[in-house]
């Protein structure tokens, strides 16, 4: 067999069935689907054995011990040359499988990745949520996108591909609960394995459903920067301190225009503009250029608008989970932790 679908699953009966139909529609059918349930309090082992005369597919459950442990888990059972990292939140076009075939016929890899990408029937709030994951203009520039990049491309667990021996080799995900997936990919680079970004692999990918959880996800991302920088000091970068460098500026405008209006009088209104005012127009700038690219993209100015709120929710949250972090870690001296744990996906 030459994939195996390595897929934990916690609570989402419902994206469950969507990815299994997305699966069932495959052009390329060697492959087996590995379901992982980390103790789940609403399993989805029904919508599994809908699926079982369709797919050579196994369900196992096991108590919770994260996304982490569950893929190793599954990869223990696996029988495929290649695992096939997925996120239950995930949908796949009819092509991914033989894409991933075609990719790795054309220059063999040790591990690789691929982007990911709203689908049509995703809500507004999903979509801008999706382009400011995916965009140049976001932190997509340093996550690695399709076209453009700042950084080098670290396979994410929604979309990632290994051979099954480099991973048993490596050891699998570590035990962090949070960042876990760019861990292993600083590992395999630390390896010396051949890594590649598969541009044609692409998935839907449906992220959090609302600001509020996406706030949480960010956040998160941003103490994990920290925690990865703690046992990989040389993984952090420049790029990945301009989410901190947004939060801290947008911060400081806010409060030296407050400040500044409230000690200047009224005729000192032209020295305020300047002082206060002016500093804000790159921000401006920006919001401008994230809603005309995002409504060109979606072809909806609703979604450009809400692309904005939705890029301020991601620099910001992760800028302030990543001053947290610091400030916990890095001064105060305290171990690994993150913030959102048990009502993550609530």
């Amino acid at each position: 067999m030459k994939y195996s679908i390595i897929v934990p699953v916690y609570n989402r009966p419902d994206e469950v069935d969507e990815l299994l139909a997305s699966l069932v529609e495959q052009t390329e059918k060697d492959f087996e689907v590995v379901i992982v349930e980390d103790g789940s309090s609403k399993p989805c082992k029904e919508v599994c054995d809908r699926y079982a005369d369709a797919l050579d597919l196994h369900y196992y459950m096991k108590p919770n011990g994260g996304p982490g442990q569950s893929r190793n888990y599954g990869v223990e059972r696996a029988k495929g040359d290649y695992v096939l990292i997925l996120d239950s939140d995930v949908v796949l076009p009819p092509g991914y499988i033989s894409s991933v075939s075609e990719e790795l016929q054309r220059e063999p890899a040790d591990a690789f990745g691929g982007p990911d990408c709203a689908h049509p029937s995703f809500t507004d709030t999903q979509k801008a949520i999706s382009y400011s994951m995916t965009s140049f203009f976001t932190t997509g520039g340093i996550r690695g996108s399709k076209k453009k990049k700042l950084d080098k491309f670290y396979p994410r667990s929604f979309n990632m591909g290994v051979r099954r021996d480099v991973y048993n080799k490596l050891g699998g995900f570590s035990k962090m609960r949070f960042g876990e997936d760019i861990d292993f990919s600083i590992r395999i680079f630390k390896a010396g394995c051949r890594c590649r970004l598969f541009p044609e692999s692409w998935v839907w990918h449906k992220r959090r459903t609302d600001f509020r959880k996406f706030f949480r996800q960010v956040y998160n991302s941003g103490i994990a920067r920290i925690n990865l920088y703690k046992k990989y000091p040389e993984s952090l970068k420049l790029v990945h301190l301009l989410p901190m460098v947004f939060t801290v500026g947008v911060i400081l405008l806010v409060l030296t225009s407050a400040v500044g209006r409230l000690l200047m009088h009224y005729d000192d209104i032209d020295r305020w503009y300047w002082l206060c005012a002016a500093p804000w127009l790159p921000i401006l700038a920006y919001c401008v250029l994230i809603f005309i690219d995002a409504t060109k993209q979606y072809r909806s100015a609703k979604i450009g608008g809400m692309s904005i709120a939705a890029a301020f929710v991601q620099l910001m949250g992760y800028g302030c989970g990543f001053l947290s972090a610091w400030w916990k870690r890095c001064v105060l001296g305290k171990d690994e932790f993150q913030a959102f744990e048990k009502t993550f996906y609530k």
